[in-house]
């Protein structure tokens, strides 16, 4: 697989971050030229700052981890993360919402992050590990039909990360034209790859280092 680092979201949402590990997640994104780095708002200038002078973009979460917020508060959400330099965002779809089948406020709630974030790109997170088959097909042409440019399998902070068949699922729901994150459970080269060859066309992982250095990480996301 070539260049695989421009697949990957460097990724670390932990709510202990400390200000230095975002610093060594920065210093390791530029040096390896990821696709982004992927924090939680507080430190999107910060991030920001640290990588004015590259290529790497500044990717942020919003409604994140629960996505049981409203919309108001996940458009007002995009709008300072936007200001405060994101180039993506992240956005978790309201679970709940659409296991009780109230698809078109699942659908607006989607709509109201797309259009607060402008020209920035709105990856959504489906948390495929609390849906059913079904529930994922819905929550992707819902995402899809919201003008969503990705859709997301997992924000690393439920029962589990992508899998293979869910990367597979997405891919064939959604279709050429939009991108499918497979995010958490990518820990070494071949889980990476085999994402990629599922469908995938960005790997959210904190194990980008080990991935393209040829190494197997440990822990979780």
């Amino acid at each position: 697989m070539t260049s695989i680092n421009t697949y990957i979201d460097h990724t670390l949402l932990k709510p202990e971050s400390t200000q230095e590990q975002i610093k060594q997640l920065t210093d390791e994104a530029k040096a390896y030229h990821f696709a982004s780095v992927c924090v939680n708002p507080t430190w999107v200038a910060y991030a920001k700052e640290q990588l004015k002078d590259s290529d790497v973009k500044v990717c942020t979460v919003i409604g994140f981890p629960l996505g049981a917020t409203t919309s108001q508060t996940k458009a007002f959400e995009t709008q300072d993360a936007i200001a405060n330099g994101a180039d993506e965002v992240d956005m978790v779809i309201n679970i709940g919402k659409l296991k009780s089948k109230q698809y078109d406020e699942v659908e607006d709630d989607i709509r109201a992050v797309v259009e607060a974030s402008g020209d920035k790109l709105v990856k959504v997170i489906i948390e495929a590990c609390l849906l059913t088959n079904d529930e994922k097909v819905k929550a992707c042409q819902l995402s899809v039909a919201a003008g969503a440019d990705y859709v997301k399998t997992s924000t690393g902070f439920s029962l589990h990360g992508a899998t293979i068949e869910d990367v597979a699922l997405m891919r064939q729901t959604v279709g050429p034209d939009i991108g499918v994150k497979a995010a958490g459970g990518a820990r070494s080269l071949a889980d990476a790859e085999a994402f990629i060859a599922a469908g995938a066309t960005r790997i959210g992982t904190s194990a980008g280092v080990a991935i393209v250095s040829g190494d197997t990480a440990n822990g979780g996301y």
